[in-house]
């Protein structure tokens, strides 16, 4: 394969007719082929490009003019996340004893959502399925990383803000939770509301936001310290320590999985998570086999001031989850501290006799279950690995029962002509998003959703990872996601035009699959250039890795 010299010549000694040739690899998950070493090599002198440096350098130079802030952009990405994953090795030994110091050795052990911050802080030390440059976070340093990163698992204290009640927009029909009495400023009781802020934007950007909302000098940032936390997977979201099952999103004005993926929190998605919940909820209710095993945080509780930087939602899971183990589906993967072995494996010893193919089994049949599930009512969730969580633990018969915990609902795609066709008059109540692209017209959009996030994050990418780990053939774990997959269509019928009938169509027996083009859309190009409406929905194609395993 090579780049041709139609890009351009550029001062790293590539000139006209000059290509670059990169040695491949098969691959099969999200391309053909994947990069090898040496990586890169120079046809015209046989030079060796081995280092994001010198070969992003080259890339640069032969990419268009107007691109080439791009390729530096995610040169910088580079860096960062190198230097992450060199801070991780170096840190993995004292964070493993905080870890295990705090909840036990045997991470199958580490119960309740308190025991799930444990879980978290070992995701946020793996790599992304399919973004190269996910441990890095923009315009942090390393203090600031080891005070207020989930791989850290710190604790450290919210800063607050008082702001005037005419200011703020309150959703969840309470503002108790943004009491300045309990803020400790009760004189501001009838005047004011109290946000959490985090102290990367109280030390930051906090002043410039104010400004920008016309409220710098109406606005009272506290003396007093907020509520002790410990971050999430998700940075920017919060647990109060003294409360787990509470969690505090806040607005951070860094960038993850790419340069405009800003973790700020823009007004509308609050309302968007909020109306999600409750269209979620109205099909459960409709779906009674999945009441009691699909959980959802509550999450129609939230404040701002129209400003993405003045902002919170409080998000609060279901009670009644102390005794089970809460990890979510990101961790799987992760070796545990000890003895490195995958999370996947502890959980499968205490739970499923030992077999962890069995523990996936089990969540393949529920996942597909209820996102095909979604699918027929024209619905697909923007719930990857980070948004959903595996709750496992054994009844009163010690029979093992595994229950999906899922949270941030702002996103999904929604194909309103299916959903009225599936739900009637009551379809009408869910028209209210504030983000106009979550609605679309026909199928392909809601199915590219269900499979770049169902199909690749959360079902092939363990297919490939425990492949990889020497868990099973690749082909055998292909075939079990294909069936349980096939299985799950099926059952919603396999008519002209019926749900089943496109899921085979689309994805089962699809030439090629949707894939998120993350780098493109979020680092190397402008909107205007990639032509991504949404950067998280911008899409290329790979291969049907379904179809290695024949048909069914």
């Amino acid at each position: 394969m090579s780049a041709g010299s139609a890009l351009g010549a550029g001062s790293d000694g590539c000139g006209p007719g000059d290509a670059l040739l990169m040695p491949v690899r098969p691959d099969g998950y999200q391309a053909t082929y994947a990069a090898r070493l040496p990586l890169l090599r120079r046809e015209s002198d046989g030079v060796e490009l081995t280092d994001t440096g010198s070969i992003l350098s080259a890339l640069r130079d032969l990419a268009d003019p107007v691109d080439r802030g791009g390729f530096e952009a995610l040169a910088v990405e580079c860096g960062q996340a190198l230097d992450a994953m060199r801070l991780h090795v170096a840190t993995r030994d004292e964070v493993d004893a905080l870890l295990t110091g705090r909840y036990g050795s045997e991470p199958a052990d580490w119960t309740g959502l308190a025991g799930g911050l444990g879980h978290d802080a070992l995701a946020a030390r793996a790599d992304h399925p399919v973004y190269p440059t996910s441990r890095g976070r923009s315009g942090l340093s390393v203090a600031q990383l080891r005070a207020y990163a989930p791989e850290f698992h710190p604790t450290f204290a919210l800063r607050q803000l008082a702001l005037p009640r005419e200011a703020l927009t309150v959703g969840g029909g309470t503002d108790a939770w943004l009491s300045p009495r309990e803020a400790g400023v009760p004189e501001l009781e009838g005047s004011h509301l109290v946000l959490p802020v985090h102290p990367l934007t109280a030390d930051g950007p906090l002043r410039d936001a104010l400004r920008e909302a016309g409220l710098e000098e109406r606005a009272l940032l506290l003396d007093e310290p907020g509520p002790d936390v410990v971050p999430t997977l998700s940075m920017r979201t919060v647990a109060l320590a003294s409360h787990p099952t509470r969690h505090l999103k806040l607005p951070l004005a860094t960038a993850t999985l790419g340069l405009r993926n800003r973790r700020t929190i823009k007004p509308g998605t609050l309302v968007d998570g909020a109306a999600g919940q409750r269209l979620v909820e109205a099909v459960i209710a409709r779906e009674p086999r999945f009441q009691g095993v699909v959980l959802h945080a509550d999450e129609t509780r939230f404040a701002h001031a129209g400003h993405e930087l003045l902002a919170v939602l409080l998000r609060c899971y279901p009670a009644g989850l102390d005794g089970a183990a809460v990890v979510p589906m990101a961790a799987l993967l992760c070796p545990a501290p000890g003895d490195g072995r995958l999370i996947i494996d502890h959980l499968a010893e205490r739970f499923y006799d030992g077999a962890p193919l069995a523990l996936l089994d089990a969540t393949l049949t529920l996942l597909f279950d209820w996102q095909t599930t979604l699918f027929a009512y024209g619905i697909a969730l923007e719930s990857h690995q980070q948004n959903i969580s595996l709750v496992i633990d054994q009844g009163a018969d010690r029979r093992t029962r595994l229950r999906l915990l899922f949270k941030d609902n702002d996103g999904p795609r929604i194909n309103l002509a299916r959903l009225r066709d599936a739900m009637g008059q009551q379809a009408a109540e869910y028209g209210v998003f504030d983000d106009a692209r979550i609605f679309v017209d026909g199928d392909l959009p809601v199915l590219d959703v269900f499979t770049t996030i169902t199909l690749h994050l959360c079902a092939g990418s363990y297919a490939f990872g425990l492949a990889r780990h020497g868990h099973a053939p690749l082909e055998r774990l292909l075939r079990l996601v294909r069936d349980r997959l096939a299985e799950a269509a099926d059952r919603l019928g396999t008519g002209p035009g019926e749900p089943g009938a496109l899921l085979r169509t689309h994805v089962l027996d699809a030439a090629e699959l949707p894939v998120k083009a993350m780098v493109t859309a979020g680092t190397l190009l402008s909107k205007e250039r990639s032509g991504a409406a949404d950067i998280n929905k911008h899409y290329t194609t790979g291969p049907n890795y379904l179809r290695m395993t024949g048909t069914s």
